[in-house]
């Protein structure tokens, strides 16, 4: 580096600092941040995108590491978009990956499993074509894509894919490391699962390789993983012991672990010391929430230097921003203006329809009751006339007829064929006139109001729509049997089916009939219509109002479609 200022060569100057972050990345973190900054902004002046985009992902690795999120996004994205103005060379191509990767596993972080599973896809995919099926790097990054499916409780997927890495040929010789985690995660994915068959040997497997090659940070998990395992299972000394164990490998490193180990152990411990665990779980969880954000506030710092060039285009950014937000705003109050008067409309459109069916419902119950009044009338007028013919003129005609047989006591040969003839007449008059009373004093067919009202309906409806009908009627039906109510709603039915045959059917004909089965009155309306698919279908107003009025009247409705054939529509009412 002094040489480099010394002759004041900016590549290598840029060179060295990128180097120096990259040797700090993993001692000292501010460090790392500090030459990579300065190397980003020495490649940004020379204009060297891919030497940018690099650093830029090293960036994103710190502030990933360090929990800053949204900051790696965003660095992560900007180091793409630079590469994509690249030509796609070989190195150009694998940094790309490398970008996927980082931006799945923050994605993963933030809870947003669709775009991480994307980034991990794609990045699978340039692995696949640049190593083969079978490399180590397709590998990791399928370990990767099987812990993103797990944390989205998608199981089945991660175990697919967990399996698949197992099965890899020599992975426990190749990298006995990754071979660890996809054991101990597969292992984990069968426990979260319920699987116990293969438990707790696969962790203790996993948990003994670990041993075998010194990975302590690899063992923490696994030990977690059977301390919750065992608890579950309320084996506590067991639970304990391999709690102890994670919250004793973690203690000197592995900070993140070393909560998780004493949140455990706080859960499972007895009182007093499980408020110890508790009380340093909550000192660390602060400690470690501070460091995070001086560290954050120290990378604000050194950035704040390479921001200062990016000033002017970020104020005209802004500028489109608030235009373009404007725009938006303009446009989603047009639509929300126009859903508002869309609805309004709507609504008055459906009150005119409810109230249209109130005006129809008062008119039939005028009908019926008009209806009743001319039936009740007829009647009285019948009874009238049969106690006419009765009292009146039929007692005269018998004492006439008395009177004539009295007078029988002529003997003379012609008075007795004359009166007998008169008599003869008398008595066919009195039964002719007997027959006829008793005919009027009959009462009429009952019910046959309301049915003569149906075929009104249906007549004028089928007219009205251009539809041809076939009415079957059993007069079996007592009509005077059913309530004035149900009459009113089954009036509605028939009259809302034919509405709905006309106005969604495209029927030319339809079959209606009315049948009594054990006390039930079942009414049939069949069309030869286009049909529907029921279970996709949307419940209309029509429809809604039907199924409300058959449940007033405790009666039960099934419709059946086929498409290209018709809709039959089964409804049942009971009598009583």
């Amino acid at each position: 580096m002094k040489l480099a200022r010394k002759i004041n060569d900016s590549m290598v100057l840029a060179l060295v600092n990128k180097k120096l972050g990259y040797f700090y990345y993993d001692k000292i973190i501010d460090s790392a941040y500090y030459y990579n900054s300065k190397a980003e902004k020495l490649f940004r002046i020379l204009n060297d995108k891919f030497n940018r985009a690099v650093v830029l992902l090293d960036i994103s690795l710190l502030q990933y590491n360090d929990k800053d999120y949204t900051g790696s996004e965003l660095t992560a994205i900007n180091g793409l978009s630079l590469l994509d103005d690249l030509e796609e060379t070989l190195e150009v191509i694998k940094y790309k990956s490398y970008f996927y990767n980082n931006l799945a596993l923050i994605f993963n972080q933030l809870e947003q499993r669709k775009e991480s599973i994307f980034y991990h896809n794609k990045a699978i995919d340039i692995h696949t074509e640049l190593y083969g099926d079978e490399s180590m790097a397709v590998a990791r990054q399928k370990s990767n894509l099987a812990n993103v499916y797990r944390d989205s409780k998608r199981y089945d997927v991660a175990l697919n894919y967990y399996t698949e890495i197992l099965d890899f040929e020599n992975l426990i010789k190749k990298n006995p490391g990754l071979y660890v985690s996809v054991l101990a995660n597969y292992a984990h994915t069968l426990y979260l699962t319920k699987q116990y068959q293969q438990l707790p040997k696969l962790y203790l497997d996993a948990l003994k390789i670990c041993d075998s090659i010194d990975s302590k940070s690899r063992s923490i998990p696994i030990n977690l993983y059977l301390a919750e395992y065992y608890n579950d299972n309320n084996k506590k000394d067991s639970a304990k012991y391999y709690a102890y164990r994670a919250k004793m490998v973690s203690q000197k490193y592995y900070k993140d672990d070393l909560l998780l180990s004493l949140l455990f152990l706080s859960k499972i411990e007895d009182d007093s010391i499980a408020v110890k665990h508790y009380d340093a779980y909550i000192k660390l969880s602060d400690s470690l929430q501070k460091k995070e954000r001086v560290l954050r506030n120290k990378f604000a710092r050194i950035h704040y230097e390479t921001e200062k060039i990016e000033q002017e285009n970020i104020q005209i950014a802004k500028e489109r921003s608030w235009l373009l937000i404007i725009s938006v705003v303009v446009i989603i109050a047009s639509f929300l203006l126009y859903i508002v008067i869309a609805q309004r409309n709507k609504n008055r459109e459906l009150q005119f329809v409810q109230k249209q069916q109130e005006t129809n419902e008062e008119i039939y119950n005028l009908m019926l009751s008009q209806n009743e009044v001319i039936e009740e009338a007829r009647a009285t007028e019948k009874k009238r006339i049969s106690q006419e013919l009765h009292d009146g003129v039929l007692g005269r005609l018998f004492g006439t007829r008395l009177s004539l047989d009295s007078l029988n006591m002529n003997n003379s040969v012609e008075a007795v064929k004359s009166r007998s003839e008169y008599i003869d007449g008398l008595k066919t008059i009195e039964e002719d006139i007997r027959k006829v009373s008793h005919e009027l004093n009959t009462d009429f067919v009952s019910g046959s109001g309301f049915i003569d009202i149906i075929k009104t309906l249906i007549e004028t409806q089928a007219l009205a729509y251009g539809l041809s009908y076939d009415l079957k009627h059993d007069d079996a039906i007592i009509w005077d049997e059913l309530s004035n109510k149900k009459k009113i709603h089954i009036y509605r039915i028939v009259q809302e089916s034919l509405h709905n045959i006309y106005k969604h059917a495209n029927a030319s004909h339809v079959d209606i009939s009315f049948k009594l089965k054990k006390n039930v009155i079942c009414l049939m309306l069949k069309d030869d219509g286009s049909g529907f698919d029921v279970a996709k279908a949307k419940s209309g107003i029509g429809l809604k109002n039907m199924n409300s009025r058959i449940k007033e009247i405790e009666g039960s409705i099934k419709i059946t479609s086929e498409l290209s054939i018709g809709t039959r529509v089964t409804i049942e009412v009971p009598i009583a």
